[in-house]
């Protein structure tokens, strides 16, 4: 048969577009019908908030008066929003490059394990729990105390593996006309003894179970040649500053003899808690028992300090956020030719090589769409800083969207927040550009 007269040889029949699903002539009404629940939705919870946050920017607290760039004048003078700008551009500069390269090094190894699957859905799987949530177990992470804290748990462990923690932290003088602290934390008597007189010296404040397990009953020394004594732990309940049965003595305790303030023997008590020092010359001599036996023990890192507590929300961001990155750029790594890379080994590369040189420049769009896409989400970080930070320290980790919710609901002044908000929005609004650009590209 010919073909109908006045069609077009090259274009499908109406039976023909039905088939293959080619709409010719489609209306617009028809296409704005169907776009218009999402226009509805764009302009309502988008483009009228933006504009609204706009106007409202250049009022006053109250809504009532006209002031101009005021509220943007203040945002760049106020000391606790520049804090808030810098500690923004701190996120921006360093967690979107450590996850981007934690992410690139987990796709790459990933690659080369056992179990592959298994270890991306563990990494990836932080992503799934809200940053709330997220926040509160970095909180316990990172508590002070060492029983709740697994950090400062393996701080503790690391340190005392190689300084060994005090045997008597917290004891203190029975009597404190006898034993005097001194700067440093030590104990030195208040009286001067002969180079054969007996110093005992009583000591409180510490629990009888806390001795050592080889401290045996205390016993006076009897006088004799050297200068000898005894400390040993004065519980109370009989005769204070006198050795009453089951008092034991203090093993390991370290002395210190001084003569004129310079240390001339150095002696250790043993399980009963007495010492000798013998051959000393005639003189007058103090005794000095060294700080290190009273020193608290150590407790670990004050996590939430001003100086560590944005590092340490940022290490919870990057856990959080290391299987987004990981699971993009693995994707991007399985669309490399093998080609390539079976090429580069042939001609003799090492594998940092053919990591370095091929892998990474072939990866480098997905990299910066990855790299790119974290800025945007580190810009708009709220939750995760406010659950994190403790009260006390919240001014030093405060970021941009953090203080726009301070002020507009903390501080009763919506101008000032919607002038921050219109700021966070031109600081996301370049990132959001490229990224759309480059998906574009990609298409």
């Amino acid at each position: 048969m010919g073909v109908p007269r006045g069609a077009d040889a090259g274009s499908p029949t109406p039976d023909e577009g039905r088939r293959t699903g080619v709409l010719s002539g489609g209306s617009p009404r028809l296409a704005l019908v169907f776009l218009l629940p999402a226009l509805a939705l764009l302009l309502l919870f988008l483009i009228y908030p933006i504009f609204s946050s706009a106007i409202r920017s250049t009022y006053d607290a109250a809504g009532d008066r006209f002031v101009g760039l005021d509220n943007y004048v203040q945002a760049f003078t106020d000391p606790q929003t520049l804090l808030s700008l810098r500690n923004t551009a701190i996120w921006v500069i360093v967690a979107p490059a450590v996850v981007t390269t934690v992410g690139l090094l987990f796709a790459v190894l990933t690659e080369r394990i056992r179990w592959a699957t298994a270890f991306r859905l563990v990494v990836f799987m932080p992503i799934a729990i809200s940053l709330f949530a997220s926040g509160i177990i970095f909180r316990l992470v990172y508590d002070q105390e060492p029983e709740r804290g697994l950090a400062n748990a393996i701080t503790v462990s690391v340190h005392d593996a190689f300084s060994s923690p005090s045997l008597y932290p917290g004891a203190r003088p029975r009597d404190p006309a006898t034993l005097t602290p001194d700067p440093s934390g030590a104990l030195v008597t208040g009286r001067t003894f002969g180079a054969n007189d007996v110093a005992p010296l009583a000591i409180t404040g510490l629990a009888p179970d806390k001795l050592p397990e080889g401290a045996v009953q205390a016993v006076q020394p009897e006088p004799g040649p050297g200068l000898r004594g005894l400390v040993w732990l004065d519980v109370g309940g009989g005769t204070e500053r006198v050795i009453d049965p089951g008092e034991r003595g203090m093993p390991g305790v370290v002395l210190q003899v001084l003569r004129d303030n310079a240390t001339v023997a150095t002696m250790t008590t043993g399980n009963d808690g007495r010492y000798v020092v013998p051959d000393l010359p005639p003189g007058d001599y103090k005794i000095r028992l060294a700080e290190n036996n009273f020193t608290a023990p150590f407790r670990g890192i004050n996590w939430f300090t001003g100086t560590l507590v944005t590092p340490v929300i940022i290490s919870a961001w990057i856990w959080i956020m290391a299987g987004f990155a990981m699971t993009f750029i693995a994707a991007g790594l399985a669309a490399i030719p093998r080609d390539a890379l079976e090429a580069a080994r042939v001609d003799g590369a090492t594998e940092w090589q053919v990591f370095r040189r091929v892998t990474v420049p072939l990866l480098s769009p997905v990299l910066l769409v990855v790299f790119v896409t974290l800025v945007i989400t580190v810009l708009k970080i709220f939750d995760l800083v406010l659950v994190m930070a403790p009260g006390s320290v919240l001014p030093e980790a405060n970021v941009l969207a953090l203080q726009m919710w301070q002020v507009s609901f903390g501080g009763n002044d919506p101008g000032l927040g919607s002038a921050l908000g219109i700021l966070l929005f031109l600081l996301v609004l370049p990132a959001m550009i490229f990224n759309i650009r480059r998906f574009r590209g990609d298409q």
